[in-house]
């Protein structure tokens, strides 16, 4: 499932990446876009996709934000494994069907793109965004034993998530699912992340903000159930 908002030009080449691999590796998958009104017709161009392929789209008439499009989309999902990805085509589509072989043979249950592990890294990030995704990991570390707690690429068992429930306090629902899942086993895939290629990054100070809250409220989370 992939959350939208402005990506109508990068819907096309993403889905044909996608399910170039999805053919290539014999995997049967739907896809979902969840898209927040885009004005600039990035639903229009889901539509058009989904006449001639398994794609599913939801266009949310007013829109409500990143994390909660990921976990409307994880809701509608009927498959027994969901994968979350970007749409700006900084993940890598050809890790998809490795990420599923681990899920689905019970290797673990949670597989995270990562960008923290031996064959991972970031292409073409200018230092103060390091910075910035170095810090945002830091504060963040006593949540998980994920080094890349912070990657919005991850692969999960949908029974991880039976009876919990998600709050969509900023758009890091993956680290909410690092947190609140039950499963025995999590791997870091290694990914090298690319900048975007069209459109413009959702980052801001608000959504910085909400990460700090959300940080927050999983500590108070871990303390009460503990």
């Amino acid at each position: 499932m992939i959350p939208t908002y402005n990506e109508r030009d990068n819907v096309r080449p993403l889905t044909e990446k996608l399910f170039s691999a999805f053919k290539e590796t014999h995997i049967s998958a739907e896809l979902i876009f969840v898209d927040d009104n885009s004005p600039d017709g990035t639903a229009a161009e889901a539509y058009k996709l989904a006449q001639t392929l398994p794609i599913r789209v939801i266009k949310r008439i007013d829109q409500k934000g990143l994390g909660s499009a990921i976990i409307d989309g994880i809701n509608a999902a009927q498959a027994p494994i969901i994968a979350v990805m970007d749409a700006d085509l900084s993940h890598p589509t050809s890790a998809i069907p490795a990420m599923f072989k681990i899920v689905k043979s019970n290797q673990a249950q949670l597989v995270i793109g990562s960008r923290k592990v031996s064959g991972g890294g970031t292409s073409d990030w200018i230092w103060y965004r390091k910075f910035i995704h170095w810090v945002a990991r830091s504060i963040g570390s006593f949540l998980t034993p994920v080094k890349d707690l912070t990657s919005g690429f991850f692969m999960f068992d949908k029974q991880i998530i039976d009876g919990v429930k998600l709050e969509a306090k900023s758009w890091k629902i993956g680290l909410e699912i690092m947190v609140k899942g039950d499963f025995d086993k999590v791997v870091e895939y290694p990914i090298v992340f690319v900048e975007r290629e069209a459109g413009k990054s959702k980052m801001s100070v608000k959504e910085a903000v909400k990460y700090l809250w959300h940080v927050a409220s999983l500590a108070w989370w871990k303390i009460r159930c503990r």
